[in-house]
């Protein structure tokens, strides 16, 4: 079923309406021919493709220089996509063991993710952030920005220590994606237990994945989505699963803290590139289903030759790009930096943009980097955007507010791995980072951050945090305004005002994670009217009915521990409007006084690490 909200006049309107409902053909959404080519594709300097015929020798000194070079490059401009076709790599006598750095995309190009086995390891380690060897303050806290997809590692530590052996490590936190992976052979651990101290970690995000005993450890919030799972050892702060067969029981929330979703109330998984039995390059478009669980490899979709996308590479002009889209093509960003000075205009019901090792965009001049029209079926995946030294009024819009109001509920505008940054590699301002317009839109696992730490050149220390708050501007970070929306893993931080606003009816969240922002230099700069600061989940007075499931807002006023905040979460206080499983936590500065709405203790300095939760509100 399509629905029309808010049709204009006019012919263009009518065709696009048409399109929408299936009654016209377009070149995105047709059913394609076969690619006759078996060559690899130029994908550019950033992407290597491995063919199990390669000495493992060779991979191996690959994976590792690049990792060498990425481990620490947090802000750094290198973006690096690592793909491999189908076979087996590496053996029980020479497995193949590698760790993943920032920007890294590690991916199978099979059909299914049996298809491409890893004899050997794919992990991710803390980082020791200090040189005192008394103090190396080792966590996994700041390992963000990379990718694990589509593939099956078969554990094998041969060779490594006695503890390094024990599991798969894949100590991550935010804007990292695990899908369609399985692991066989032994334990998978989201902490890595094997450094020095603290160890703490602040992931995550996992879909359609087949998982053995997992070591939840250290992390503090978690989304297990639509796969299986032989068992799952603790919780900390807010695990949570939606559609997990052989997930925790979670009767007895907050002892221990799962929130446990029998389905996915809306889900669609990410679009994948793949070879075919011909050696064809293609990317699989999975479609949108709802109430679904456990794993889903081989569903309904559509394949199209990678011959139906214009394959962008950096320095490629966004008036060649969007002459592309224009025509019909969908959209391949291949990994790199892309300045965008004007919008890239998707506007074609059905279009995908593909993004591979962490493609990202920047804007320039002001500019809304990606502006997504008022249709249906539209499908971002794994793309990051930052702000650009000039204000940018939002940095992705999907539909406009006054837009022609298409919409589809079978087939939601999708974003998938969407990344968003203001400040952190260079300074960024905008007024919204993400606005959603549309109605009928999923987002499936985003982080939307203005940034708490970076490179952009301010002292250290309060006068470098007042330096970022008047530097660094960005007001909010989500701000939903269509109706029909659903999230499944919303993480959303450190934004001046409100970090996430509701304004559309049933709307659907499951797991949200916010920090508030930890540089107000004073209270006064602090303050929504007469209120102390703002929640960090908004629910517009005026909405009937939203869900949330698994929530957690915490507080660290680093520049000033006296600030208050009155509130965690905001909303209307009406039956249709329902919190399950929400909390605040103190990280040891300043205080939020209530976790919803006057509800809750008080998140203090007598609390610290400690969550105050409500089990269900009202």
């Amino acid at each position: 079923m399509t629905r029309f909200r808010r049709i204009t006049a006019g012919t263009a309107a009518l065709g696009l309406a048409l399109a929408a409902a299936g009654a016209l053909g377009s070149p995105a959404a047709a059913t394609p021919s076969a690619t006759k080519s078996s060559a690899t594709p130029n994908l550019g300097s950033n992407v290597t493709v491995f063919d199990p015929s390669m000495p493992v020798s060779e991979i191996q000194a690959k994976l590792d220089a690049t990792h060498a070079q990425q481990v620490d490059n947090e802000m750094g401009t290198q973006r690096y996509a690592f793909l491999f076709k189908p076979g087996t790599y590496g053996t029980a006598d020479k497995p193949l063991q590698f760790q993943v750095g920032y920007y890294t995309e590690i991916s199978g190009l099979g059909a299914n993710p049996g298809d491409v086995v890893i004899n050997g390891k794919v992990e991710v380690y803390n980082r020791c952030l200090s040189a005192d060897p008394a103090n190396p303050n080792c966590i996994a806290l700041v390992n963000f920005w990379r990718t694990i997809s589509n593939l099956t590692v078969n554990i094998n530590g041969a060779g490594q220590d006695g503890c390094r052996q024990t599991a798969n490590f894949w100590a991550v936190s935010q804007a990292v994606s695990m899908r369609r992976v399985q692991f066989t052979g032994g334990g998978l651990s989201l902490m890595d237990y094997c450094t020095a101290g603290p160890q703490y970690a602040s992931g995550g995000f996992i879909a359609n994945s087949k998982l053995p005993a997992t070591t939840n450890g250290s992390q503090q919030q978690w989304l297990t989505r639509d796969s299986e799972v032989a068992s799952w050892s603790n919780a900390v702060w807010n695990q949570v699963f939606s559609g997990v067969v052989g997930a925790p029981d979670d009767s007895t929330f907050p002892a221990p803290q799962y929130t446990t979703l029998e389905k996915t109330p809306v889900s669609r998984e990410k679009p994948y590139l793949f070879v075919d039995a011909s050696g064809s390059y293609k990317v699989r478009v999975p479609a949108a289903k709802r109430n679904t669980s456990g794993t889903n490899w081989d569903g309904a979709g559509r394949t199209l030759p990678l011959s139906d996308f214009y394959i962008a590479k950096p320095g490629d002009s966004v008036a060649k790009i969007n002459l592309a889209l224009a025509l019909g093509k969908n959209l391949l960003l291949t990994p790199g930096v892309y300045d965008i000075a004007r919008s890239i205009e998707v506007w074609r019901p059905n279009t995908v943009v593909l993004g591979i090792g962490h493609a990202t965009l920047t804007a320039v001049g002001g500019s809304i980097p990606l502006d997504v029209a008022d249709v249906p079926g539209v499908i971002v995946a794994g793309v990051t955007i930052d702000a650009g030294t000039k204000e940018s009024p939002v940095l992705l819009r999907v539909g406009k507010k006054h837009g022609l109001g298409i919409s589809s509920p079978s087939n939601p505008t999708t974003l998938s791995d969407v990344y968003f940054r203001v400040g952190g590699p260079h300074i960024g301002k905008t007024n919204i980072a993400l606005e959603v317009n549309s109605d009928d839109v999923l987002i499936d696992h985003t982080w939307v951050w203005r940034g708490d730490h970076g490179v952009e050149g301010f002292t250290e220390g309060v006068n470098g945090d007042t330096d970022r708050w008047r530097t660094n501007t960005g007001r909010y970070g989500a701000v939903i305004n269509g109706d029909d929306v659903t999230a499944t893993g919303l993480f959303v931080e450190h934004f001046q005002k409100y970090n996430t606003v509701w304004n559309g009816e049933r709307g659907t969240t499951v797991l949200y994670q916010n920090e508030l922002p930890y540089d107000p230099p004073t209270q006064a700069d602090w303050m929504n009217g007469s209120t102390l600061g703002y929640a960090g989940y908004k629910v517009n007075s005026k909405v009937k009915t939203h869900s949330l499931y698994g929530g957690g807002v915490y507080v660290f006023n680093q520049n000033n521990p006296s600030i208050q905040t009155e509130n965690g979460f905001e909303v209307p206080k009406t039956p249709g409007v329902k919190l399950h499983h929400i909390m605040t936590v103190n990280l040891s500065a300043g205080v939020i006084n209530h976790v919803v709405n006057g509800v809750g203790e008080a998140a203090d300095m007598t609390k610290v690490g400690q969550p105050v939760y409500v089990v269900d509100y009202p």
